[in-house]
């Protein structure tokens, strides 16, 4: 009997289009989906927009519209990423969608039922600025666990900590930047800290199939007593206050569902809205013991699907999960992406630079294993991979011998002899590997083996030489064979590729005049005188000047001369370069004389803006440079992150990161953004030396006075 999948990815959240870590879970789901189907297994395949939370109501109200008009707008930009990376869902919902709010409720309802369900009046972090109780996202301050600083009011993204917002150290408000006040509130709690959920969790977590090992190692710290006997698994607050753009909680006037508790409900709302779409009963299917259900995720997100998803699910009577699949973070050059950086990886850029996305597929695929890893996007080797590999050694095999084949032969397969079919054998054989590599995500040592195979078919067409063959009297007979071998061949490796490169299989399918193929396609050879068709190449080879363009940094403005006289600014620094003048005179201001005259309506061309230096770290390979991460009052972005600016500076010879970290300083905020080696800086902060810095060393940063504020202009 084929089996019964529910499968779904994380939910993106509604506030921007996809980023390349998007499309790579996407990538990794979609091949095992596609696996699944080969192997005539039903899958409903489906994801859907998080579309609730303050964010979304901040940034739809900055932008003019409601907040589902909002959502509305960015869900009508996923179709083209999906498309153009051959993603198949079968349904894209909302999680605002109707069927979300009922089964939120219900689920609610449930674990109300079961006694799991609790109301305490707790302090909350009120912004007074903006007279609003601040949702955890919007509060940020030092982690209390491993004293990350920037870190959220939910959970810590370096150690993964889950904490009250009120256990965060030098909290503040994302939205303002003041010290947010505590106001108390009532909310609602799901009673994670109940013996029922600790004794299931314990279970449910170690039932093999589950977790990833290394997954479990690390959630098993929330659930393992500390020698207090105190676990860090306490109560879940599932509450927040309006003004919430999301669900209302049943018979709880002006309060509303937690996003984070209505997400995950999403999975089954999208399955319910599509299972409706094509007249299948959701209830029926959910409670059919066959149905299995699976969730690929990042590592970013595990506490709330291994621990919070599971016990909301069991303890409200439904289906728990079979296995959620973790992953790890994508880097670019061995980097976090980051836009601010120069490391970022954008969709659309690469579909819209004519990148073919099977390219993108098989090197994503090559990376990933079934283990909780980062995985690192390299271009040169990403060209390497696709050229060598798809090129050089797959799509090889066809161009080498479909000419003959059409030529010679009618473009008709001919007999095989011992040795060809030998070879077949060996390729034939690795059929069931394969698909158990695809089974357990396994797609590295799947793509691994597959062009094992193809180095051993075109070892059989060098030994051959069919264009020697074809040169030399009575040899039509081998040649044929030969090239029937490759074609042969060709089309078993395209099956085992299907799942990685679906699009190009169906063109060489097309090409071999077959059927799409699935599995049980492996054991069923191209008969004597089956007809191809006329062989048109299948994939052109990745070009550096793409590369190059991919990753191309935007224009920047050509970097200011210096020497004597070249600025009106105190000896300063930008991007780590300092502005050096030569020393004129002993007797001269600083060593050096002033620069010409300007007048005021050259000073106004410069905004220089208070900022506040919220991070600052060592860079690493650099013995000058410190790398500031700085507050320049711009507010927050979509998702309600504070935004900052990335500077470099070369003041490592007077500072150490931990004496700027909270100061005040001066940015020139309107300088073209410079690309660096390490990254790319945003500005650059003011500091005073002497021109001849050997004679008379040190660096001295500018430090406004009291009452100063980050985004105050100095005029």
């Amino acid at each position: 009997m084929p089996r019964q999948l529910f499968v779904t990815t994380a939910l993106p959240y509604a506030n921007a289009g996809f980023h390349i870590g998007h499309m790579m879970e996407y990538i990794q789901a979609d091949i095992w989906v596609r696996h699944q189907r080969m192997a005539g297994n039903v899958v409903h395949f489906v994801c859907a927009d998080d579309a609730h939370g303050a964010p979304i109501m901040i940034a739809a109200e900055k932008a003019e519209k409601t907040p589902q008009q909002f959502v509305a707008d960015i869900a009508a930009g996923r179709k083209q990423y999906l498309d153009g990376f051959h993603i198949g869902f079968d349904n894209w919902h909302s999680t605002d969608g109707v069927e979300n709010h009922e089964l939120a409720q219900a689920i609610y309802r449930d674990l109300r039922s079961a006694g799991l369900i609790k109301t305490k009046t707790i302090e909350q972090f009120f912004d007074p600025q903006k007279q609003m109780f601040l949702p955890d996202r919007f509060i940020k301050g030092e982690c209390p666990k491993c004293a990350a600083k920037e870190q959220y009011g939910d959970n810590c993204e370096v150690c993964g900590a889950v904490y009250a917002p009120t256990d965060l150290k030098d909290p503040y408000s994302a939205l303002s930047g003041v010290t947010p006040v505590l106001r108390n509130s009532e909310h609602y709690f799901f009673q994670l800290s109940d013996p029922r959920c600790l004794a299931f969790l314990e279970q449910w977590t170690q039932e093999e199939g589950h977790l990833q090992t290394e997954v479990y190692n690390k959630i098993k710290e929330w659930l393992t007593p500390n020698e207090d006997g105190v676990r860090d698994l306490g109560d879940w607050d599932i509450s927040r206050d309006a003004p919430y753009f999301g669900i209302e909680i049943p018979d709880a006037p002006g309060k509303y569902f937690y996003v984070w508790l209505d997400a995950p409900i999403g999975y089954l709302a999208s399955l319910k809205n599509y299972l409706g779409k094509i007249g299948v009963d959701y209830d029926a299917f959910m409670a059919d013991p066959a149905t299995e259900q699976y969730h690929f995720i990042g590592k970013d997100i595990i506490t709330f699907h291994t621990l919070f998803w599971p016990a909301m699910l069991h303890f409200s009577g439904r289906k728990t999960p079979n296995a959620i699949f973790v992953h790890g973070f994508l880097t670019v050059n061995a980097e976090k992406m980051s836009k601010s950086r120069g490391t970022g990886l954008n969709p659309l850029k690469y579909l819209e630079l004519g990148m073919n996305p099977e390219w993108l597929r098989y090197y994503i695929a090559a990376k990933l294993n079934a283990r909780n890893e980062d995985i690192d996007f390299n271009p040169e080797d990403f060209m390497q991979r696709v050229n060598s590999d798809l090129v050089g050694k797959f799509i090889n095999i066809a161009s080498r011998a479909a000419g003959f084949l059409s030529k010679r032969f009618g473009g008709q397969l001919g007999a095989i002899s011992p040795d060809g079919a030998g070879l077949l054998d060996i390729v034939r054989a690795k059929n069931e590997e394969l698909q158990q590599c695809y089974e357990t995500r396994e797609y590295g040592r799947a793509l691994r083996e597959i062009m094992l195979l193809a180095d051993r078919v075109n070892e059989y067409v060098d030994q051959n030489k069919p264009w020697e063959l074809a040169k030399k009297e009575g040899m039509e007979a081998r040649l044929h064979d030969v090239c029937s071998v490759c074609i042969e061949s060709f089309r078993l490796l395209a099956l085992y590729l299907k799942p990685v490169l679906p699009t190009l299989a169906a063109q060489v399918e097309a090409f071999l005049n077959i059927p799409a193929m699935d599995w049980s396609a492996a054991a069923q050879p191209l008969g004597l005188g089956h007809a191809i068709g006329d062989y048109q190449h299948l994939m052109q080879r990745v070009d550096i000047k793409q590369l190059e363009a991919l990753f191309e940094a935007p224009a920047q403005s050509a970097a200011p001369t210096v020497g004597a006289g070249a600025s009106s600014l105190p000896q300063a620094t930008h991007s780590g370069v300092a502005t050096e003048h030569e020393q004129v005179g002993p007797k001269l201001p600083g060593g050096e004389a002033f620069a010409p005259t300007i007048s005021i309506d050259d000073f106004a061309k410069i905004d220089l803006r208070i900022a506040k230096i919220v991070q600052c770290a060592k860079v690493e390979g650099s013995t000058k440079l410190l790398q500031l991460t700085l507050d320049v009052g711009e507010g927050v972005d979509d998702q309600g992150i504070a935004i900052t600016r990335n500077v470099f500076s070369g003041i490592a010879s007077s500072y150490q990161p931990e004496q700027l970290i909270g100061q005040l300083t001066v940015l020139v905020a309107n300088l073209a953004p410079r690309k660096m080696k390490f990254g790319i800086s945003q500005g650059m902060v003011l500091a005073a030396s002497a021109a001849n810095e050997k004679a008379q060393p040190g660096i001295y940063i500018l430090n406004p006075g009291p009452g100063a504020q980050p985004g105050m202009r100095v005029r």
